[in-house]
């Protein structure tokens, strides 16, 4: 069925009416790049932010952060 060239115009004219016509370009716009980066997470393309978790990690390890936290943890229990 789909929606006809009337219905889209009532939704249109119902949005313009809500957020007003300055706001509209500013909420397409993040409405597309919220889309652009759930379709990045979906896929999987985050290769760099794989390589920033490893250094956070080995940086993390060098100075001893973690073997302290799980300390603290085991002496709460």
């Amino acid at each position: 069925m789909g929606l006809k060239w009337t219905e889209i115009l009532l939704i249109l004219f119902a949005l313009m009416l809500l957020f007003g016509a300055s706001r509209l370009p500013q909420l397409g716009s993040s409405l597309g790049s919220a889309i652009r980066n759930f379709k990045k997470g979906f896929t999987g393309d985050g290769s760099d932010d794989k390589a920033e978790d490893d250094k956070k990690l080995a940086q993390g390890a060098g100075d001893g952060s973690i073997a302290s936290s799980d300390k603290a943890a085991s002496k709460q229990s």
